[in-house]
């Protein structure tokens, strides 16, 4: 596979990260490329900062010691704002605002770092529940009555119309049944492969890192 964008560089790089919890090392030295195409699955026990990696990754959490680089930019070419919208986390406790579905996934629009994007796309939203076993009625759904299940493909579904660049998902289908769960690993196959992305993904499930990752980091201190 391909480990660069089309000038040679990875699509983002860390070099030398560390994270310390008071006196506890969680891990340092931390060196990460991710390639085109790739899908990265965090191996590691409970407890040794997976979450915090990608809260890092996506400057959510400074960096306590390293450095970051996306398309071969640091951080500042970027800005926070533009850096967030293209290395995009998802939280595995996702929240919605007050209203419907649609009203959820149409808010971050207006967003000044989303304004130059395609806009909302109704076709593909409904393309993409279909994808997953649902039809045009979720977009109807109150979003504070979804179940944790529901709120995690809102959030998927939020994420995915704005293209990052790398997508961070931290326990992205824990509260879906395993039908759903196929649905949604198919379509982010599909969804990398229309573009130059990546996707880093956390998940409790061994099963599911071995089915869907095509290669693994192991944290270690």
């Amino acid at each position: 596979m391909n480990s660069a964008t089309n000038d040679g560089s990875p699509i983002l790089s860390a070099l030398g990260l560390e994270r310390r919890l008071g006196a506890r090392l969680l891990w340092s030295q931390l060196d990460l490329e991710l390639a085109v195409g790739d899908r990265l699955g965090l191996v590691a026990p409970s407890g040794a900062g997976k979450t915090l990696l990608l809260r890092t990754l996506a400057l959510l959490d400074p960096p306590q010691a390293g450095t970051l680089s996306l398309r071969g930019r640091p951080p500042a070419a970027w800005g926070l704002p533009r850096w967030r919208a293209m290395v995009a986390y998802l939280a595995q406790r996702p929240v919605a605002a007050g209203g419907t579905v649609e009203a959820n996934l149409r808010a971050p629009w207006r967003f000044r770092e989303h304004r130059g994007g395609s806009g909302w796309c109704c076709g593909r939203i409904t393309g993409w529940l279909a994808a997953l076993g649902r039809d045009s009625t979720f977009l109807s759904y109150d979003a504070e009555r979804l179940s944790g299940g529901e709120l995690q493909l809102l959030a998927l579904l939020r994420a995915l119309q704005f293209d990052p660049t790398v997508l961070l998902l931290d326990e992205p289908t824990a509260s879906l049944d395993g039908v759903t769960t196929a649905a949604v690993e198919a379509l982010l196959i599909a969804w990398l492969a229309a573009g130059p992305r990546a996707v880093v993904l956390i998940s409790h499930d061994g099963e599911q890192i071995h089915r869907f990752a095509n290669r693994t980091l192991e944290l270690q201190p």
